[in-house]
């Protein structure tokens, strides 16, 4: 499913949008299209760091503005076909933005030992809640093991492409 919705973006998406195809990442619940902004007209004056990041913020601000009846448009037409919410988000030079995006709540089961660990993360101020914490490790986990979490995710794919090309496949 997941090259599916890959390939309908690919051909949905305006072509001026972005200077390359756009990152499409697929779960359950949500579809996240990010794109590369031209950053090349931009030019502020001098070499101020600051200024350059608040013209590659004002570049991803113009785009979502510019955008948004038609982006409100594919997400709708996206929903439909795929039964999953469509988030956008736009990369211009080194700053990124999403928007629009999904906050989802997983239930989950955890003993006491990694609820001390959920309430330490609170008593200290580092998160809001059980909740709160318990994203701010996810994050933590994913920023720590991307490598090994993208050699997994790679591995679902060739098991589900294995699935899809199964024995009922053959048959039918």
């Amino acid at each position: 499913m997941s090259e599916q919705i890959k390939g309908w973006l690919a051909g949905r998406l305006p072509a001026e949008w972005f200077v390359g195809p756009a990152q499409v990442t697929v779960d359950r619940d949500e579809i996240l299209v990010v794109g590369e902004l031209d950053a090349s007209e931009l030019n502020p004056a001098g070499d101020d760091a600051e200024a350059r990041t608040e013209a590659l913020a004002g570049r991803i601000a113009r785009f979502r503005e510019q955008t948004r009846e038609q982006r409100i448009q594919i997400a709708r037409e996206a929903e439909h076909r795929f039964g999953r919410k469509l988030a956008w988000g736009a990369r211009c030079g080194e700053t990124e933005q999403a928007f629009t995006r999904l906050a989802v709540p997983v239930m989950t089961r955890l003993r006491q030992p990694e609820r001390i660990v959920l309430d330490t993360l609170v008593d200290a101020g580092v998160a809001r809640s059980r909740s709160h914490a318990l994203a701010w490790c996810v994050r933590l986990v994913g920023q720590h093991s991307g490598d090994w979490l993208a050699e997994l995710r790679a591995a679902l794919a060739d098991v589900e492409r294995l699935r899809d090309a199964g024995p009922e496949a053959a048959a039918g």
